[in-house]
């Protein structure tokens, strides 16, 4: 056998995105996993029932659609196909009524009412250069973006905290809770600083390549990602756990798809002292609480304009949610956010015919083994009255559990750290490239290197490519 050229460590979404990366470059790669199959969160399991196909972790993906590395690889001839639902989002509010997120800009402003002419404005500058923004965000923040102009826009927009913002600009309470409701995806207080950032890239993704999800379940995804890289000669060890370097095979570059107490692990003593307190002192995010359901039948919205949807946000109106995510890091609210999905009125493969299954999540404080169901199912009934009469069966993911399958999700935080601006900046640590560690040939490629948390790749994309130029010499793009 040839020996390695680069060895990757996990096979998360990230690790496989390195690891194609390094095998375009036509290097010899082998990914190593400890799970039974491929994709660490992305995985796609019968749950609750037979038949039932439930995603254990991430459900929805406007992200993978619009990432730069996976628009360039053809993952469709992998099996890979995408379910667009009507509408990217829906959010509930009492008295039978709901907002949407739609795929057009202009229906969604109309939705708004008078608030439509001030969402239009937020948004339109955005739109219309949507792939050089993101391609400037998906990247390490010190580096000359490549659209300065709409980069500047979006900071201008994206700094301050998203409650203040969507107050300044919304009056009505529809805008305002769809606002809110997107803003809660950052698992953070409302009140912070950047808020509004990942709230406008998500309202960006909606209006620009909608927010999908793979057909058959989440795990389409890196199986597609599997086996590109099968089909590029590399290779794909399951079932085997690294512990320390010892554990690893001979290569030049080592990368690492896992938190960064793992990596301390494989780095063992050659890691510096300095580096090893800046990641001992890593900060996390809240985690969360999951809950699968296997349904007789679809959840019985008191809107059925909600059905519409494959993401629903629970949480009532902009007040509420920002109460609730103020507090999430300490304890749960009596009325949580919760943030759902429904497949099956989209993909009937996921379950027998006529049944469904439900998605949903809440944050929680980091490592809580509390039980939420109760104030959960509370609000899921707020909005869909005679919901829990349609439950077959269910399963709750506490975030000890959500560990347990894999150390990226630390204390359940599904982000792979806090996504403040500073936890963004400094991922793991602050530097220009943060994939790159003290110990040659070793590097960070999960979710806890920018930029983040998502199913997009580029961690493990930019990751190869600090490799390729330290390890291989090589400059161009592959």
């Amino acid at each position: 056998m040839a020996p390695l050229d680069a060895v990757v460590v996990g096979a998360g979404h990230n690790g496989l995105s390195a690891a194609i990366t390094l095998a375009r470059a036509g290097l010899r790669v082998q990914v190593i996993e400890a799970q039974d199959r491929v994709g660490g969160g992305l995985r796609s399991l019968e749950l609750t029932r037979p038949g039932f196909i439930h995603d254990y972790g991430s459900a929805i993906h406007p992200l993978s659609v619009a990432s730069p590395a996976f628009r360039q690889w053809p993952l469709h001839a992998f099996g890979l196909s995408w379910v667009q639902p009507p509408a990217p989002v829906a959010h509930p509010l009492d008295g039978g009524r709901s907002v949407t997120l739609e795929r057009s800009l202009d229906a969604t402003a109309d939705g708004l009412g008078r608030d439509g002419p001030a969402y239009r404005r937020l948004m339109r500058p955005l739109l219309d250069d949507w792939e050089g923004l993101l391609g400037d965000i998906l990247r390490p923040l010190p580096r000359v973006p490549g659209h300065p102009l709409t980069l500047a826009r979006f900071g201008v927009r994206g700094l301050p905290p998203a409650e203040g913002l969507g107050r300044a600009l919304f009056r009505t309470p529809e805008a305002r809770a769809l606002w809110a409701g997107l803003a809660a995806h950052s698992i953070l207080p409302l009140s912070t600083p950047g808020t509004s950032a990942a709230t406008l890239v998500l309202a960006l993704l909606g209006h620009a390549v909608g927010w999908p999800f793979p057909r058959g379940g989440a795990q389409a995804i890196a199986d597609a990602l599997r086996g590109y890289l099968e089909h590029l000669g590399g290779e794909v060890v399951t079932g085997v756990r690294v512990r320390g370097p010892g554990d690893l095979p001979e290569a030049r570059a080592t990368l690492v798809d896992s938190s960064p107490r793992v990596l301390l692990d494989i780095l063992g003593e050659r890691a510096p002292a300095a580096y090893r307190r800046a990641l001992e002192g890593f900060r996390y995010g809240p985690g969360i609480q999951k809950f699968d359901y296997a349904l007789s039948g679809p959840v019985p919205w008191a809107d059925g304009r909600v059905a519409r949807a494959a993401t629903v946000h629970l949480g009532g109106g902009a007040d509420e949610i920002a109460a609730s995510e103020a507090q999430a890091a300490r304890r749960v609210s009596a009325r949580p956010y919760v943030l759902c999905a429904q497949h099956t009125l989209f993909d009937p493969s996921r379950a027998p015919a006529g049944a469904h299954t439900f998605w949903a999540y809440a944050h929680v404080p980091s490592g809580s083994t509390a039980d939420i169901r109760p104030q959960v199912e509370a609000q899921i009934e707020r909005f869909a009255p005679g919901f829990q009469g349609r439950v077959l069966a269910s399963r709750v993911t506490d975030a000890p559990m959500l560990e347990a399958f894999s150390p990226v999700f630390h204390g359940g935080d599904v982000n792979g750290g806090s996504g403040t601006l500073w936890g963004l900046l400094a991922r793991p640590v602050l530097s220009a490239t943060p994939y790159r560690t003290p110990v040659r040939g070793v590097y960070l490629c999960s979710s806890s290197t920018p930029p983040g948390g998502g199913i997009h790749g580029m961690a493990g994309y930019h990751a190869a490519y600090a490799a390729l130029k330290d390890e291989f010499g090589l400059r161009e793009e592959v």
